[in-house]
């Protein structure tokens, strides 16, 4: 099955560059473009997207205000941002806004579509460089979402595993890095996420260097 995607870029030449790329696999098509928030709601309507890939800075209407619309307006897409590596607290904003996660926008084709199918099965998606860079330099920043006050003490593997996380790690990348089944790491994914008080890997690690555990 082909993903439906919409573009929101107000750089013409950058939507056009990304298109042509999408449009060279046979998993992914681009539908719609938009070039910023306020014109998002009726490109939603007229081209049905499956996932937005969205822009940060924008005029009009930028990424996290066009996140919050959507957030008003019930739209439940998954959305994945296009950044660059100036943009560390909007990203942060970004998450705490519903967007599932983020790329830079010089990234492979390869990884662009795999990320774009990792949130349209309802994944998060961190990119490892970018995801390095957010722990070295946000240390002590706050996110615009609430951590819980206390947490429950991670086990030194639980650590372990959140750290691969935040690498960019899969369960099988993982298991085969700390030479374990799947499924118990899968189950050491579990009890982190349980630990943190998040539902996904994208807001634990957020959390973790919020917390000073990366």
């Amino acid at each position: 099955m082909t993903i439906r995607v919409l573009l929101v870029d107000d750089q013409m030449l950058v939507r056009e560059g990304i298109k042509s790329l999408l449009n060279l696999s046979d998993k992914v098509k681009v539908v719609g473009e938009a070039q910023d928030g306020t014109e998002i709601i009726d490109a939603i309507q007229s081209c049905q997207p499956q996932v937005i890939l969205l822009d940060l800075s924008m005029p009009k209407m930028d990424g996290i205000e066009t996140l919050n619309l959507l957030n008003e307006k019930q739209i439940k897409i998954p959305t994945i941002i296009l950044t660059t590596f100036d943009d560390h607290e909007f990203i942060l904003r970004g998450i705490h806004a519903g967007a599932k996660g983020y790329l830079l926008k010089d990234v492979s084709l390869e990884t662009l579509i795999e990320g774009i199918e990792a949130v349209h099965q309802g994944k998060s998606l961190m990119q490892p460089a970018l995801t390095e860079r957010l722990i070295q330099g946000l240390q002590g920043f706050k996110p615009g979402f609430e951590a819980p006050d206390t947490i429950e003490s991670l086990s030194p593997k639980e650590i372990e595993v959140l750290g691969l996380m935040a690498s960019g790690c899969s369960n099988k990348e993982i298991s085969q890095a700390l030479h374990k089944s799947e499924g118990t790491i899968k189950n050491h994914v579990s009890n982190v996420l349980a630990k943190l008080g998040v539902r996904d890997r994208t807001r634990a690690v957020l959390i973790a260097i919020e917390k000073g555990i990366l």
